[in-house]
């Protein structure tokens, strides 16, 4: 898994730092892995990653095009907290068969496995673009990009929001998303018939109702606008429709 990087966050203003950044509660590291982003102040999205306690530090688990941005933004945002943020030499596992000892349970969902921490990286050769299209799971600089909103692309259901926790970087606007509004938009899994490449729109009736991205045998991941993901929608030379239209 070289596309991944670790960073190590120490200090005695770890954990408040960290708390007061990101979207989830850090106090349930003790407990595992906790998969969490951070947002602009506009809500959008800027990274996801996990966080897991190492002795007195933390480890934060990010894909690796998305580390040296995101280590900047979080030196920009320490200012006088007690914290130093390093590159650590860990390297992750992960798989879906039985977990060694050591691994961790991918917080997003049970059939995303284990992911293990140490001095070597590996992947035991699942499926993970099915197992991610089925369960509805975003991938960083796929289905998750800037312009996201983390409510939109489906992180409440995926364990990486708390809305009980106070304060962090863009929580009022999820907040607002979440308790006084009706989401407009958002990650679907459709039926699929034929081949369209990811980013493809979507259109129905004519009129633009969504892209598509990754594709598994028959389903696929599309970002929808709900008014207009009626019937069947074209992608190119595709076909598709939402799978659960209600």
């Amino acid at each position: 898994m070289s596309q991944r990087r670790i960073l190590r966050l120490s200090g005695p203003d770890t954990r408040s730092f960290l708390q007061g950044l990101v979207t989830n509660d850090v106090t349930r590291i003790d407990q595992g892995l906790v998969y969490a982003a951070l947002l602009t102040p506009q809500g959008k999205y800027l990274a996801d990653f996990f966080l897991l306690a190492e002795e007195d530090h933390v480890l934060l688990d990010v894909a690796a095009e998305l580390a040296d941005g995101l280590l900047k933004r979080l030196s920009m945002y320490r200012l006088r907290a007690k914290v130093e943020i390093s590159e650590s030499d860990a390297q992750v596992s992960r798989g879906t068969g039985p977990a060694p000892a050591g691994a961790l349970a991918d917080p997003r969902h049970v059939d995303m496995g284990w992911r293990l921490y140490g001095a070597a990286s590996g992947d035991d050769g699942s499926d993970w673009e099915a197992l991610r299209v089925a369960h509805c799971i975003p991938e960083t600089g796929i289905e998750l990009t800037g312009d996201s909103f983390i409510l939109e692309i489906g992180f409440e259901a995926l364990n990486g929001v708390d809305f009980r926790k106070g304060c962090y970087v863009g929580q009022e606007v999820t907040a607002r998303m979440k308790h006084k509004t009706t989401l407009r938009k958002g990650l679907c899994q459709v039926e699929i018939d034929g081949q369209a490449a990811p980013g493809t729109a979507i259109t129905a009736n004519g009129k633009v109702a969504g892209t598509l991205f990754t594709q598994s045998g028959n389903r696929a991941l599309a970002y929808l606008r709900f008014d207009r993901a009626k019937g069947d929608m074209s992608a190119g030379d595709a076909t598709v429709r939402l799978t659960h239209p209600e």
